[in-house]
């Protein structure tokens, strides 16, 4: 479904619904907002978007975190 879609298209009613099942299944699975976003050729904002209507907790950023290097 997702790869269907063309860019810069109105993604409305039960296509957006089924659009955001699909994105939303994805990104459980473990894939990124940006390679879901590079994908089905939409922005990162729009997949954001979509993610969060469905009601997904986003993860974090991810990546190297800064420690105090005082701590153990």
């Amino acid at each position: 479904m997702a790869e269907t879609l063309r860019k810069g298209t109105r993604v409305t009613g039960s296509e957006r619904s089924e659009l955001a099942s699909d994105l939303k299944e994805r990104y459980d699975g473990g894939e990124s907002i940006r390679s879901l976003a590079a994908a089905t050729g939409r922005s990162y904002g729009f997949v954001h978007r979509l993610l969060t209507e469905a009601g997904v907790n986003l993860r974090g950023r991810g990546g190297a975190t800064r420690r105090n290097p005082n701590q153990g």
